[in-house]
């Protein structure tokens, strides 16, 4: 099996022949509608979010109108995502914020990002890497999982995960890496079972069968 950092261009450079292009699952039109459905995301599908937002940005497409909606009314069009409530809160508090704060644009740095309310690091890396192209490691469950998996890293905590991909991943890589991870946890390298039998990674993946 070759040293960790030998490793690590075989599996980008594989990963980027399965997945050449990897685009976001979410659909968006602006960054920040890709804020609100990130924020949907949690705890869901993004099949279930793309299924949500085409009614909740038809009636509330920008932050100036978004802030004008109750919360029963976004609890309402977001319920099937679960946690709805939560995230009805977040998404008005992160609205007004931008308004209040900062003229009604999204910012566009992860310090700024994650100021707002029920903005964490995996949205805010989101949102610079697909809607502003400012590259950023997007670490979800299927990131961390992969990662422990193909030995670039032994942590648990996606903030420690984050930093210890980004010393290992090129920078202007980072958010097409992190999209090329959570297809393939998605379509070959499951939570449960992975289907190392099928997966081209096998041979260079120190954790097979694991």
């Amino acid at each position: 099996m070759p040293l960790k950092k030998a490793r690590i261009p075989l599996v980008l450079a594989e990963l980027a022949v399965l997945y050449p292009t990897a685009p976001i699952a979410l659909d968006f039109q602006s960054p920040f509608q890709l804020l609100v459905a990130t924020i949907l995301s949690a705890q869901c599908t993004d099949v279930r979010v793309n299924l949500v937002t085409p009614a909740l940005f038809a009636a509330y497409p920008t932050p100036q109108a978004m802030v004008k909606a109750t919360q029963k009314q976004v609890e309402t069009l977001i319920h099937s995502t679960g946690f709805f409530r939560n995230k009805a809160k977040n998404i008005l508090g992160a609205s007004a914020a931008i308004l209040h704060d900062h003229g009604g644009e999204v910012p566009r740095t992860l310090e700024e990002l994650v100021a707002l309310p029920g903005i964490g690091r995996k949205t805010a890396n989101v949102v610079l890497g697909d809607a502003f192209d400012i590259p950023g490691i997007t670490v979800d469950t299927h990131v961390g999982r992969l990662s422990r998996r193909l030995g670039f890293t032994k942590q648990t905590d996606p903030v420690k995960v984050e930093f210890a991909l980004n010393t290992l991943i090129p920078q202007p890589d980072w958010t097409i890496v992190s999209h090329r991870l959570i297809l393939h946890g998605r379509a070959v390298c499951f939570a449960r079972k992975p289907a190392c039998e099928r997966c081209t990674l096998a041979g260079i993946c120190p954790k097979v069968g694991v």
